[in-house]
């Protein structure tokens, strides 16, 4: 990643929160939710606005009012003069860095009339496969919502409950062709996942994604991982990998955990460095949450940015979603 030291006065600044339904349900191991509250970021210096998008996570202990918080204190020292850089490296990784890094990245492209390609040194950004998520539910409901998917050629199920391993069977059942990667959010233990690695892997499973809770990842040490494991809520920025080595194959990079375009850029050269394959994932949110995940998504081998597509509605305008794949941002979105 280029390092971008731009001083950009800062003389306006807002933040607001937005509800938002989901088209239908969506279930993980830790809960189901129905809508989505999101912040989205505005700054300006002078005539030129950037924007950004963040997502609380109630799971790492955040709530719009705590997140609102964190963005005020940014946005008075930026206005007070203070460069993002500092202000930056001084706020925890979270989605109100993200929310404010977003909209910083957006407005430095906006005020130098570059790229966010050309800001970060990526050339001709590419459409991305993503994959479809397919919500925690029966077997025989996943296997009908897997059969409904037509233009994925990658589904990712969620998983974390008894009777995970007839739920990839009712899935592989109903579509045989479409590869598959399991999130278990948190969901087994060792035994669980000991039980589980054979059959996922003879189920055609091509990657199980944090199946402990974080916190035991030790426990992983000396489990032969004859399916490939993914770190989410196990890392959350570079500082966390190198205690993860041995343990993952993956790491899912998400801008709301790592605060952002910046450190999320950090997190993924450092583990290229330490032979970690990397997935951009996403929490709920528009497209407008997505759009930096394309910049990461550039250097990824698993692309999972379909939360527009489990929302009820989207920006405009919005990702250009196309024959199961997402397509980089329009400026006038972001970037």
């Amino acid at each position: 990643m280029q390092e971008i030291r731009l001083a950009l006065p800062i003389t306006w600044a807002r933040a607001e929160r937005e509800l938002w339904s989901l088209a239908t349900p969506f279930k993980i191991s830790r809960g189901i939710q129905s809508d989505v509250e999101l912040i989205v970021v505005e700054l300006k210096s002078g005539a030129v606005r950037g924007r950004g998008e963040c997502c609380p996570v109630a799971h790492f202990g955040e709530t719009p009012a705590v997140v609102l918080g964190a963005i005020d204190k940014a946005f008075s020292a930026l206005k007070a003069g203070a460069e993002w850089e500092a202000v930056h490296d001084g706020m925890e990784a979270g989605a109100a860095r993200n929310a404010v890094d977003s909209a910083m990245w957006d407005l430095r492209a906006k005020s130098t009339g570059q790229s966010i390609w050309n800001l970060v040194g990526i050339i001709a950004p590419a459409p991305r496969e993503t994959v479809m998520t397919i919500s925690l539910d029966e077997p025989g409901v996943m296997a009908r919502a897997a059969r409904a998917v037509e233009m994925h050629v990658m589904l990712k199920l969620k998983l974390g409950a008894a009777g995970d391993i007839e739920r990839v069977a009712a899935v592989r059942q109903a579509v045989p062709n479409k590869r598959l990667i399991a999130d278990v959010n948190e969901g087994w233990d060792v035994e669980m996942l000991r039980r589980a690695l054979p059959a996922l892997k003879e189920l055609g499973v091509e990657m199980i994604e944090q199946p402990l809770p974080a916190g035991q990842d030790e426990a992983l040490r000396g489990i032969e991982r004859t399916v490939p494991l993914g770190a989410d809520e196990s890392c959350h920025v570079a500082g966390d990998l190198d205690r993860l080595i041995g343990l993952y194959d993956v790491v899912n990079i998400k801008l709301d955990k790592a605060g952002g375009l910046t450190e999320a850029l950090r997190l993924q050269a450092r583990a290229h460095t330490l032979g970690f394959d990397t997935m951009v994932g996403c929490m709920l949110g528009t497209s407008l949450g997505m759009a930096p995940g394309m910049v990461v998504a550039q250097g990824c081998r698993y692309v999972d940015l379909d939360a527009p597509l489990l929302m009820g509605k989207d920006r405009t305008p919005a990702l250009d979603y196309s024959r199961g794949r997402v397509g980089a941002p329009d400026p006038v979105l972001w970037g």
